[in-house]
């Protein structure tokens, strides 16, 4: 029987450029190695249907603000994939950081599909603390109240199916309601992890990234988002690591992570 998931594109359009010290919360021995992060959004293609994308991506002024490199703004890498932004109807948000949410207005059709924990905790009293509150971008957070009252935005408490093929997976930690994207393709289940690892090596290192709401809890789901890959890395998609685009065929800056590696992921760790 044919996968309800066809093809799963990762669209590159931005990057950072630091320093292995940068991602990891103790030190570590290759701290002045260079490990920079790539940004992407993603989009789950089905037969029939328009491509469900996750993830919205951010703009010059959040680039700006925070000294990323866009290397093609999203709206292009979505036409560069064969992607009409206007068409999509669906957007999963697995979280409101603002390179995960900051550029809402590409999506002007669309519904956008958040879990309920985290947009109460971004808008709560929490983000009154500077530290908490850095990651997300205020504007980003307002648009999405704003669809809320237009009736575009969907809610998601806990684990839920999305579609024939597509599933919502809680596993928070990084932030309240970080959702991961479990996909059923050819080669069997890809997880979408977004930040539930920034990069493989969170995971291989078993040293978590620094920015989370919750240690425990940000172990706790890359343990869970692994477990949902089968124990695979070669299925599991961490939301910023250049292995993504070095190791599945790539094109353009567009992988196929339906796709099996090409060079597997334990390989390269």
């Amino acid at each position: 029987m044919t996968a309800p998931v066809t093809r799963i594109d990762a669209i590159r359009y931005a990057r950072h450029e630091r320093t292995a010290a940068s991602n990891f919360t103790q030190a570590v021995d290759d701290h002045d190695m260079a490990m920079p992060l790539d940004y992407f959004v993603w989009a789950i293609h089905r037969d029939g249907h328009p491509p469900v994308i996750v993830d919205t991506g951010f703009g010059e002024k959040a680039a700006a603000a925070r000294r990323r490199v866009i290397t093609r703004p999203v709206i292009e890498g979505l036409r560069d994939a064969g992607i009409d932004n206007l068409s999509v109807e669906h957007v999963i948000l697995t979280h409101l950081h603002y390179d995960h949410a900051g550029s809402l207005g590409v999506f002007p059709n669309a519904r956008f599909h958040v879990q309920d924990a985290e947009l109460a905790f971004a808008t709560s009293r929490h983000v009154c603390n500077s530290e908490v509150r850095a990651p997300f971008d205020g504007e980003p957070i307002a648009q999405l109240v704003r669809k809320l009252y237009a009736d575009h935005v969907v809610f998601h408490d806990g684990d839920s199916a999305f579609a024939p093929g597509i599933d919502l997976r809680l596993c928070g930690g990084h932030t309240a309601g970080l959702q991961v994207v479990v996909c059923d393709t050819a080669r069997g289940p890809v997880v979408l992890a977004s930040d539930a690892a920034h990069l493989y090596a969170n995971i291989t290192r078993e040293l978590p990234f620094p920015i989370f709401i919750d240690e425990a809890g940000y172990r706790e789901a890359q343990q869970r988002a692994l477990a949902l890959a089968g124990g695979s890395l070669d299925h599991l998609i961490p939301g910023h690591d250049p292995l993504v685009l070095a190791c599945f065929p790539c094109e353009n800056d567009i992988a196929r992570v339906d796709l099996p590696p090409h060079t597997p992921i334990s390989e390269t760790q």
